[in-house]
């Protein structure tokens, strides 16, 4: 507690240096990053971050590449309010959560596409591009369901692919502690009519301990046609993971769990501009499998399989015009599911979306009204509204507020999903919630910063419950969680002597009041989220050559358990070459972040990037 108080006494005085260097040296400031100008494309209607009325957070390509991280997890884990608990490392299994939700209540999208998983949300991860790839990543924290539709409950993770690289060619070798062995290639070509990206990368490890070993894959081809008229975007990635479980869905003494896992995605989409309308269509399809042993090499024992298909269409449209700008779009998908455990199964949904965005005292006022639409053919309709209200002091600073209702589906394993220890529920309702935010955020070229409060109450949350020790986990509509918290991020960049510097300290606050509920064990919903979450990380860039980074974060879940990690990368460019190292867990912090699995101590990485 004490090393608590000090550190984030230290913070704060970094803090208040950070705020005074960049008022009395302004000639030093670093060029500003642009982040206000850019436009969040996860919504219908494209609207600057610096004038959205959401909790909303972006992390460039630069960003990225300084992080110096292997894999998109890892990243999220920089970022205050997002709880990304993994098992083990190398990204092989981990779940996402947003502002004390489950790993069912948020959804991640690709280029605006979503990839909920109809089977189960531990799977959600398994979709994401590899860093290299990746443009920028949009965060939005809080109820997105009336921009997104199912799964949007806590929030929703957009993340926007690169349509060009700079470069034609480059080569990536890695190695490090437990046999880590990282490889990839990355290969571009541009021209004035086409451009086409393709990676393909192989990451191995013997594990950190017994039974933790994997092998992963990973293939992402992303091509531009027509990009002197109308351009045209066609995605094509797989992945597939294979790796020991010990310990990871059963009890900790199971250490001989074992899983493979297969995700694809092909689609389509394009955008035409026609003077004021906008035009966003895609078509698309994802395939998820998922093969789990309870002990490896037999399946005689225990084995499931499970393969989901979604094929969709979108099309979302918007106009601005003297009224305001107006937002109209329909999703419509069916899934199916062939598994040995959940039977044959099949799900249509359709989404219809609508939003109006109008100003009031010339712009200082902005009022977003919308409502989603949304049929399930196993929950049929249901109507979900929310409106955001902003108050525009300056182009810099921002009060803001919304509102809005959410729900979530039940997936097919909380349905029909049974085993020796589990069993689901075909009676199961969808999950509901009303949701509050109040907050405020300031930027300047030097510096942002942003807080804010928000406020959920949910009702018929599904969780994994039983009464005594020795009953079956069942899945169950408990009655309600209402969830508080509050969400701080600010960040400063200064050059001085010739050294780029960057700082950035986030926090988060969570408190989840469960009224009404009958049962003494809960998986889930009464789920030992991250209470207070603290991340800071300092970078700095010396002579273009060497960039650093150091990343701290601290922890505390409401079940009392904290732990303290902190990371350390270095990248220094000697072109067409690029040498790399990474430190994780220096203070060999003895943690786990969920199910008990023990996280590894100190580990490192080493790197070379031939680049031409």
């Amino acid at each position: 507690m004490v090393m608590k108080r000090n550190l984030q006494l230290i913070l704060c005085l970094l803090t208040c240096f950070a705020i005074s260097f960049a008022q009395d040296d302004s000639q030093d400031l670093l060029p500003e990053e642009k982040l206000t100008e850019v436009v969040i494309s996860s919504s219908r209607l494209e609207i600057p971050l610096s004038q959205n009325s959401h909790s909303i957070q972006i992390i460039s390509a630069d960003q990225i590449k300084q992080s110096g991280v292997t894999n998109v997890v890892d990243l999220l884990q920089q970022v205050a309010g997002i709880d990304i608990r993994r098992r083990g490392v190398g990204a092989a299994q981990a779940d996402l959560y947003i502002r004390g939700g489950t790993f069912d209540q948020t959804l991640l999208l690709i280029d605006g596409i979503k990839m909920e998983d109809a089977q189960t949300g531990h799977h959600t991860l398994n979709f994401i591009p590899p860093p290299e790839v990746i443009e920028r990543i949009e965060i939005v924290k809080g109820p997105a369901a009336r921009t997104f539709g199912q799964n949007a409950f806590t929030g929703a993770i957009n993340i926007i692919t690169k349509k060009d690289i700079t470069k034609g060619f480059s080569l990536v070798l890695q190695h490090g502690s437990y046999d880590q062995t990282n490889g990839n290639i990355m290969l571009g070509s541009s021209n004035e009519k086409t451009s086409v990206i393709g990676f393909a990368s192989k990451n191995t490890s013997d594990g950190y301990r017994y039974n933790t070993d994997y092998d992963q894959n990973h293939i992402f081809v992303k091509s531009t046609f027509f990009k002197h008229k109308t351009p045209l975007d066609l995605i094509t990635s797989f992945s597939s993971r294979k790796f020991g479980g010990n310990g990871f869905y059963a009890n900790p003494n199971a250490i001989d769990q074992y899983e493979e896992t297969q995700a694809s995605l092909l689609a389509l989409s394009t955008r035409i501009n026609k003077g004021e309308w906008i035009f966003k269509p895609k078509i698309y399809w994802r395939r998820g499998q998922d093969m789990y042993e309870f002990v490896r090499g037999k399946p005689e024992i225990y084995r499931n399989l499970h393969i989901t298909n979604k094929v969709g269409v979108a099309f979302d449209t918007s106009v601005i015009s003297d009224l305001g700008n107006v937002g109209v779009g329909f999703d419509v998908s069916r899934v199916a599911i062939s598994s040995n455990n959940l039977g044959e199964r099949k799900r249509t949904l359709v989404n219809l979306f609508i939003e109006h965005r109008f100003y009031l005292l010339d712009k200082i006022i902005d009022i977003t009204q919308g409502i989603a639409a949304n049929y399930y053919s196993d929950f049929k309709w249901n109507a979900f509204p929310g409106i955001d209200l902003g108050l525009n002091f300056s182009p810099n600073f921002k009060l803001y507020s919304n509102l809005g209702f959410t729900y979530r589906v039940p997936t097919f394993t909380d349905l029909y999903y049974t085993d020796r220890t589990t069993t689901g529920n075909a009676d199961l309702i969808p999950e509901k919630a009303f949701s509050k935010e109040v907050g405020m955020r300031l930027t300047k070229p030097s510096y942002s910063f942003s807080v804010a409060y928000f406020d959920r109450s949910s009702s018929n949350l599904i969780d994994y419950v039983k009464k005594t020790e020795t009953a079956l986990w069942k899945a169950e509509n408990i009655q309600r969680l209402d969830t508080k918290g509050i969400d701080f991020e600010f960040s400063t960049n200064l050059e001085f002597k010739a050294i780029k510097h960057r700082l950035k300290i986030g926090y988060s606050y969570l408190e989840n009041s469960l009224r009404d509920i009958t049962f003494d064990f809960s998986k889930y919903v009464i789920n030992n989220a991250l209470k207070h979450h603290w991340v800071t990380s300092y970078s700095t860039t010396i002579f273009e050559k060497i960039t650093t980074a150091l990343v701290y974060k601290y922890a505390e879940r409401t079940g009392g358990n904290s732990y303290r990690v902190l990371d350390f990368n270095a990248q220094w460019n000697l072109k067409p070459f690029e040498l790399s190292v990474s430190f994780n867990n220096i203070l060999n912090e003895v943690y786990s972040e969920t199910n008990l699995i023990p996280m590894p101590k100190g580990n490192g990485l080493f790197g070379v990037r031939y680049t031409f």
